[in-house]
């Protein structure tokens, strides 16, 4: 039997000795790689307990309790760094970008490791597809809220909509993943590897805005 436990401390424990023995931005971003797949771990234990509490099968577990309980647990590692450090723009963004990619990486593996013997093209398209759900789910909240944070006004309801948001578009992407047919599957892989081809010209649109 695979615990992820075990798979956990493997690929978790040569983090934290990079943690150790780098610094500065470096050191940060061995960190929150290493957060993004505890918060991974965390939600695996989170979306079982509410899937048994309301009895949910495994597509209503994957479109109306995995969003939802994934993406609160990637935004706090991230509103902990801003609320308390107050770090500079492009910190936080690499913050936001690795607890997203280390959530991914940890869901991708064990995936992989369930699913050993699927098709290898199968598992390149879902790896990419699922790296680039989290980390648009992850830069729709964290990159938002540089923007509205402006506005103390807006503060509390612009960062709840943005999260709403990124929950919408991951239960999106779960449904459409989830999928028996072949080609809606692959379109929904497909879809925020576009989104983060699109988004990167809006990125750098908005940063000459911002400066």
């Amino acid at each position: 039997m695979i615990y992820l436990e075990n798979i956990f401390v493997c690929l978790v424990g040569p983090l934290i000795i990079a943690v150790l023995v780098t610094k500065g931005r470096y050191r940060m971003m061995f960190l929150f790689f290493a957060i993004g797949m505890g918060m991974c771990l965390l939600a695996a234990y989170i979306n079982t307990f509410f899937a048994q509490l309301y009895n949910a099968d495994p597509l209503s577990a994957a479109v109306e309790i995995a969003p939802v309980c994934e993406e609160i647990l990637k935004l706090l590692p991230v509103l902990f760094l801003v609320l308390i450090f107050e770090p500079n723009i492009q910190d936080a963004r690499v913050a936001i970008i690795c607890v997203s990619a280390g959530f991914a990486t940890f869901e991708n593996t064990y995936y992989l490791i369930q699913n050993y013997s699927a098709n290898l093209s199968h598992l390149l398209i879902r790896g990419f597809g699922v790296g680039a759900m989290h980390i648009v789910c992850g830069a729709i909240v964290g990159y938002g809220m540089f923007y509205i944070w402006r506005h103390t006004w807006l503060k509390l309801a612009g960062t709840l909509g943005l999260l709403c948001a990124a929950i919408t578009y991951h239960a999106i992407y779960n449904l459409t993943v989830s999928v028996d047919y072949g080609v809606i599957q692959y379109i929904g892989y497909l879809f925020p590897i576009l989104s983060i081809l699109a988004g990167i010209p809006l990125e750098k649109r908005l940063d000459r805005i911002n400066h």
